[in-house]
């Protein structure tokens, strides 16, 4: 059977990059092949895992300069048959793609949202009278760089070479210390590769509302992870969408679901919440392990 991996689009985006790094191992630890289906944004490459159009999706979960991906949260709450079966970390470093001869010549840049605020220092550095454009992803404005060459793109340079285009700039991000976090993604549970190693999960990724917004109701949740000598590596809130000042709450503990302490602390975590949601249990590899 050949695997399908839905991700974020067009060809040359970090998110292939990331996707292109997984297939290579996948492949070599299994022998399972797979092939890469672009997705013109994150929500409908994992919209195509929840119908059934792909098996897989890898999706940017969080960046080192940025913080947390919100579409990809956001969706993974209203998507219930999704579950996180691997992370990956991709070093990013950005370029300034254009035809134009100099900095000097350019006018408007586009990128992703998350690409442009991490380059948000270089920017206000060498270009502050710019127009900045956000688009679906790093690659979406390359194909038209030639017809336009007052227009740059930040993207990997990686991209560039994809598309024949040069490079003004390189290393254009604000920390040179720029990682992003990926997740790989399916329904239900699914053999991807790492679990061939028998290695228990090191991560647990879950997300849950509160019946009700009243003084102490956060900490309740917290002690119970504390109480268990359970860490949480990260928990960020994000707006319920149903009233002012509700929020879900998304959390990363170093434990394995599937152990017996974790699955007391989410037994008892139940009782605290509104709705609680195992996002999934899971491995985090580095890319350089899968070059």
């Amino acid at each position: 059977m050949t695997l399908s991996i839905a991700h974020l689009g067009p060809p040359g985006t970090y998110t292939e990059q990331a996707a292109v790094f997984y297939v290579n191992w996948l492949t070599k630890s299994t022998g399972v092949e797979a092939r890469l289906c672009p997705y013109p944004t994150i929500p409908q490459s994992l919209y195509a895992v929840a119908d059934g159009q792909a098996h897989l999706a890898v999706v940017p979960v969080e960046n080192s300069i940025e913080g947390s991906v919100t579409t990809t949260m956001d969706t993974l709450w209203q998507l219930d048959n999704l579950r996180i079966q691997l992370a990956l970390v991709l070093p990013i470093a950005h370029t300034l793609i254009s035809c134009a001869s100099n900095l000097d010549k350019i006018k408007t840049v586009y990128s992703h949202p998350q690409a442009l605020a991490q380059c948000q220092g270089w920017l206000e550095r060498f270009l502050p009278d710019v127009q900045i454009i956000p688009s679906n992803s790093t690659t979406e404005a390359l194909q038209r760089l030639e017809q336009e060459t007052t227009t740059a793109a930040i993207a990997s340079s990686r991209a560039a070479q994809l598309y024949n285009l040069p490079i003004l700039a390189s290393g254009i991000n604000d920390n040179l210390e720029n990682f992003t976090r990926f997740w790989v993604v399916s329904q239900g549970e699914m053999d991807t590769g790492y679990q061939a190693t028998k290695a228990p999960a090191s991560h647990t990724s879950l997300a849950f509302s509160m019946p009700a917004n009243t003084p102490g109701a956060l900490v309740k949740p917290l002690q119970i992870f504390a109480q268990l000598g359970i860490n949480l590596s990260r928990i960020e809130s994000r707006p319920t969408k149903r009233s002012l000042g509700e929020y879900l709450f998304f959390m990363d503990l170093e434990a394995d679901a599937k152990e017996a302490q974790m699955q007391s602390a989410l037994a008892e975590l139940t009782t605290h919440t509104e709705i609680l949601k195992i996002l999934g249990a899971y491995n985090v590899l580095p890319i350089a392990t899968l070059n």
